[in-house]
């Protein structure tokens, strides 16, 4: 069984009869939401041995968490379908049941950071206020996934359907600017894979190899409007996107190519396929080929591909933005990136 299908079943069987019965006038949404590769739907039998069993999401007014959190401590069953009920998390050592009770602003803050506005009570409509560019740049593709990549099983308030709508993707400006923040990282090192090799730096035009292809793998999650997930699951997601025929098995070869001159030429491909789906998706593009020689040497460049985007933006706050992008195209240190707080601060003072 998987996380998902034990999550739905630990719902249908337990925790809705539960809340049926002991708290009936409580608006609600649920879903298996939030971290654990079972929301990717990814896990498998290696997945158990930590974080992975009995968890679920309840979205509840701020007025009756504690109310919903309690009748859920003293009203499960120890186990279900053999497994407990209460566990430990690796973040939280505490032995508790694994019903998160939140309110959607709580859920939000807790994955992103942010304040949205959000609200939920008996017969007022799910409202939301807009996020700004800064609080967009501050997201990264994991901590959206928790909110919008799991299943719902109910959803009676209507807040995790305003919570996907809201964080559904980026502001189309922002979607510009942030697919030219790729292209410029791309731009700016291609060249390097074919100047280190020549150099006999075998081991540097490797790196610079594989640098470039984690960019070109975000890109294609950006030009699907998909957002990427952290490192472990992103060639699996990658593969499932509709650029990866085209560009997927080029970036193979760049990463186990044997010579720079393999990898160059492979690394040219793999931009090729993006900039032609960057076509296909109606996005801004050159006329012709996105690469061209990189002066008189005789490796790859990168033609005008961020400044035909970035052209395209029509919001003067998104045009005065620095070339960066979103804080995880400049910033790959996995604890800052995995503390929200710490994100849309760094994202504030950029």
């Amino acid at each position: 069984m998987s996380g998902i299908e034990l999550a739905r079943a630990y719902w249908a069987d337990v925790v809705r009869p539960i809340l049926d019965r002991k708290v009936p006038d409580v608006p609600r949404a649920a879903g298996r939401l939030g971290t654990g590769s079972d929301v990717l739907g990814l896990d498998d039998a290696t997945s158990r041995d930590h974080d992975w069993g009995l968890r679920l999401t309840v979205l509840v007014p701020a007025d009756r968490v504690a109310e919903v959190d309690e009748v859920l401590t003293t009203s499960l069953p120890s186990a279900y379908r053999g497994r407990p009920t209460a566990f430990p998390l690796t973040w939280d050592p505490t032995v508790r049941h694994r019903v998160e009770v939140a309110t959607p602003a709580e859920l939000v803050r807790s994955r992103t950071g942010l304040v949205t506005g959000l609200v939920i009570a008996p017969g007022t409509a799910p409202g939301t206020a807009a996020l700004s560019v800064t609080d967009w740049l501050s997201l990264t593709g994991q901590s959206v996934l928790e909110i919008t990549a799991g299943p719902v099983f109910e959803d009676t308030s209507g807040e995790i359907t305003a919570l996907r709508d809201l964080f559904a993707w980026y502001p189309h400006d922002v979607w510009l600017h942030v697919l030219a923040a790729d292209w410029n990282r791309i731009e700016q090192e291609l060249p390097f894979v074919g100047r280190t090799g020549q150099r006999g730096d075998d081991l540097g035009s490797r790196l610079l190899a594989a640098r470039l292809s984690t960019a070109l793998v975000r890109l294609g999650f950006l030009l699907e409007r998909r957002w990427p997930p952290y490192p472990k699951w992103a060639g699996t997601l990658f593969e499932r996107l509709p650029v990866a025929p085209s560009a997927g098995g080029h970036l193979a070869d760049a990463l186990a190519a044997p010579t720079w001159q393999a990898r160059d030429a492979a690394l040219r491909a793999a931009c090729e396929a993006l900039h032609d789906r960057q076509r296909a998706v109606g996005l801004p593009v050159l006329e012709g080929a996105a690469c061209e020689p990189f002066f008189d040497r005789p490796f790859t460049g990168l033609r005008g591909v961020p400044e035909v985007l970035r052209a395209a933006i029509t919001d003067p706050e998104v045009r005065a933005l620095s070339h960066r992008g979103g804080v995880e195209q400049w910033v790959d240190d996995v604890g800052t990136l995995t503390d929200p707080g710490v994100r849309a601060r760094l994202t504030t003072c950029s």
